[in-house]
């Protein structure tokens, strides 16, 4: 499992490195804002990978989040069909990356927990 793992934690670099994996199907404009809405504390990151809503938030915001979550839904999809992980794998090893990434004051959700700022 740990060698499935780092497979995952590899493949899953080397797509954001080559410029694909999560920004591959969300546009532009779906990134600028939920980039805003992170920097604003309105967005987190949680450990499944996945975007999730803090608090607040309008319909476009909702759209964007559900935007760049079908992407990374997919990403999850190729990465786990490469690797022979399950799609919840691909996503916890990713979410991993995203943590590390986070700036301070922006917030994640663990797994079996609420909201915290990072």
């Amino acid at each position: 499992m740990i060698r499935k793992t780092m497979t995952v934690l590899a493949l899953g670099l080397a797509m954001t490195a080559a410029g694909a994996g999560l920004a591959m199907a969300q546009s532009a404009a779906a990134k600028a804002t939920v980039d805003a809405a992170k920097t604003a504390g309105t967005v987190g990151e949680q450990a499944d990978g996945y975007l999730g809503i803090v608090s607040g938030g309008d319909a476009a915001l909702r759209a964007a989040v559900a935007e760049i979550n079908t992407g990374r839904a997919a990403a999850y999809k190729d990465i786990a069909a490469k690797t022979g992980v399950t799609v919840e794998a691909a996503g916890q090893a990713t979410a991993k990356q995203l943590y590390a990434r986070l700036a301070p004051g922006q917030y994640w959700k663990p797994l079996d927990g609420g909201w915290i700022k990072k």
